[in-house]
């Protein structure tokens, strides 16, 4: 899809010679730029939630569970 959108020059400026030292597109640039801003975004949206839940929940784990995780696992070295 082609866009037409309007940057300050210094930010397209400094966009370009980005684009050029990495050796993309100055499309690809944007593209991935628009992704991670994006993400980030959404990320923030799901920890939002995730914490709602959580203040409402109990997040405890029952020690039976934690008991019987830790012998599945056992000693293993991460």
């Amino acid at each position: 899809m082609k866009t037409e959108i309007y940057l300050p020059n210094p930010i397209h400026h400094a966009a370009e010679k980005l684009a050029k030292d990495l050796g993309i597109s100055l499309s690809e640039l944007y593209t991935a730029a628009l992704i991670a801003y994006v993400f980030e975004h959404e990320k923030k949206g799901i920890t939002e939630k995730l914490d709602d839940v959580y203040m409402n929940e109990d997040s405890t784990i029952k020690s039976e569970l934690a008991k019987g995780q830790t012998a599945i696992v056992g000693n293993e070295q991460w």
